[in-house]
C-alpha cells in the first residue's frame, strides 16, 4: 500500500509542476504540443504492451475485450456530459484548456455560471487523471514495480502539460493563482487515492477480473487520447508532433522491455 501510494504521488507531482510552470510563466504552444504527443506515444505503449498484454495474459479474450470496450464507453459519456457543462461559461469558446474568448477576464459572469464552469473542468480533469493513475495501481498489483514504473513515466509526462495548457488558460479566464493551485492540488489527491484504490481492489478478485480492471483503465486512457491529447497536440502543434509521438513511443518500448 505505501509503493501504490509513493508511485501515485510522484504520477500526480506532474500536475503540480505543470501548474507551476503555467503560473509563472506562459510557454509556447509549439512546445507544450511537443510534450503532449511524447507523452501521447508513451501511453500507447503502456496501454497496448503493458495493460493490454497483462490483461489478456491474467484473464479471458472476454473479459479483456470487454472492460476495454466499457471503459472506453464511460469516459466518452462522462466527457460529453462535462463538456456541455464547461460550455456554459461564457469566458471559453473551445475546447482546448487555452481557448477563451479575448479579454476573458473582464468578461461578466455569473456565480452560477463559474460554479458550474469551474466544476467541470475540475471533475473532467479528474477524468482524464483517474484511469491513469488507477492502472499504475493495478499494475503494480498484478505485476509488480515492473508494469508500475512504466505507468508512472507515461502518466507523468502526461500530467505535466495537460497542467500546463489548463492552468494558462485558467489565468487568462481571471482565476487566481491561488484558485489554479486549489484546484490542481484537488486533482492530484484525487488521482493518488485512485492508486491506492487501485491497488486494494486487487485484493480478492479472481485473474479474469483483474484482467477486465486492467483493459477497462486501458479503454479509458485510450479514449482519452484519442479524444482530448492526441487532438490538441496535432492543432497547437502541427504534423511534426507526430515525430514527438513516435520518440515518445520509441522510448517507452524501450523501458518496459529492458524493466
Amino acid at each position: 500500500m505505501l509503493t501504490a501510494t509513493l508511485y501515485g504521488l510522484l504520477a500526480s507531482a506532474g500536475f503540480l509542476v505543470g501548474v507551476t510552470i503555467g503560473c509563472v510563466t506562459s510557454p509556447p504552444r509549439r512546445l507544450v504540443a511537443a510534450v503532449v504527443a511524447f507523452g501521447s506515444g508513451v501511453l500507447v505503449v503502456a496501454l497496448t504492451f503493458e495493460l493490454m498484454e497483462e490483461a489478456f495474459a491474467e484473464g479471458s479474450a472476454a473479459f479483456t475485450i470487454g472492460g476495454f470496450l466499457l471503459g472506453a464507453a464511460i469516459y466518452v459519456a462522462a466527457d460529453l456530459l462535462l463538456e456541455r457543462l464547461a460550455a456554459r461559461s461564457p469566458k471559453r469558446e473551445g475546447r482546448d484548456p487555452r481557448d477563451v474568448v479575448p479579454g476573458a477576464a473582464q468578461v461578466p459572469e455569473t456565480g452560477q455560471q463559474a460554479a458550474v464552469s469551474g466544476t467541470a473542468m475540475l471533475v473532467g480533469a479528474v477524468l482524464d487523471g483517474v484511469p491513469e493513475n488507477a492502472a499504475i495501481g493495478i499494475g503494480l498489483g498484478a505485476e509488480g514495480q515492473g508494469l508500475g514504473l512504466v505507468l508512472l513515466g507515461a502518466v507523468f509526462l502526461g500530467n505535466v502539460p495537460e497542467a500546463i495548457s489548463s492552468s494558462v488558460g485558467m489565468r487568462q479566464e481571471g482565476r487566481s493563482r491561488t484558485y489554479v493551485f486549489a484546484v490542481w492540488g484537488a486533482v492530484a489527491v484525487a488521482c493518488t487515492l485512485a492508486t491506492v484504490a487501485g491497488y486494494a481492489l486487487l485484493g480478492d478478485l479472481s485473474p479474469r477480473w483483474v484482467g477486465a480492471l486492467l483493459a477497462l483503465a486501458a479503454g479509458a486512457i485510450l479514449a482519452m487520447l484519442a479524444d482530448t491529447m492526441m487532438p490538441e497536440a496535432f492543432e497547437n502543434g502541427g504534423p511534426l508532433v507526430a515525430m514527438a509521438t513516435a520518440v515518445g513511443f520509441a522510448c517507452a518500448f524501450l523501458l518496459s522491455h529492458l524493466g
